[in-house]
């Protein structure tokens, strides 16, 4: 089984061929939305690649990509935040909704 660890937007996640997973929106070059849906993106900050093999990358393993496929960009549910200090009638009440990009992984090059 062929798998890899990536990073993209702070975080590291574990990917094989065919995962759909939701990652932090993801922009392109320009600063601009990125290819949008149907469009593809490339990682190549790939920090581990297992196939038969294992390459780990200190801290990139070089010539490892990760292509995926954007199925749909959009926002997740509201999380509300509230503060509040007793005795001085003291509230804040404030929603976010954090944006993100929901990609399937098409291949993984070692």
């Amino acid at each position: 089984m062929t798998f890899a660890v990536i990073k993209t937007g702070g975080k590291q996640y574990k990917v094989a061929e065919g995962d759909v997973l939701r990652v932090e929106k993801l922009a392109s070059i320009d600063g601009s939305a990125s290819g949008g849906e149907g469009g593809d993106v490339v990682f190549e900050d790939v920090l581990l690649v297992v196939n038969g093999e294992v390459r780990l990358g200190k801290p990139i393993v070089s010539g490892a990509k990760v292509t995926a496929k954007i199925l749909e960009e959009g926002k997740s549910k509201k999380k509300m935040v509230f503060k509040y200090k007793s005795k001085t009638r003291q509230h804040k009440k404030k929603g976010h909704r954090q944006p993100y990009t929901k990609i399937q992984i098409t291949k993984i090059i070692a």
